[in-house]
């Protein structure tokens, strides 16, 4: 059963979302969120750090947690971090 999580985000991030330009969300796992849930991304100006009354409504697709990736050693994350790449349609332009 899915479930509605909300969610705060800077307005710089909120725009990208509501453009279709970020299809991607990089959070903290210390909440549980599954394909299918909705989430709710109530927009916060970043300068204020007050709710601006806008938000955005997505459906979860995939869920990768770091913490179950294991393909690569602890020296080679330190050297070269992560990067999150969003997969879109290859007809699909970019803003």
């Amino acid at each position: 059963m899915s479930k509605t999580i909300e969610k705060k985000i800077w307005s710089e991030y909120f725009e990208k979302v509501a453009s279709g330009e970020k299809t991607f969300e990089l959070r903290l796992a210390d909440w549980d969120c599954q394909p299918g849930d909705i989430l709710i991304l109530n927009e916060v100006d970043s300068t204020t750090k007050l709710p601006t009354g806008r938000s955005l409504k997505r459906r979860v697709g995939y869920v990768g947690k770091t913490k179950d990736f294991d393909f690569w050693t602890k020296e080679e994350i330190d050297k070269y971090g992560y990067q999150i790449i969003s997969l879109l349609d290859e007809n699909k332009q970019i803003v």
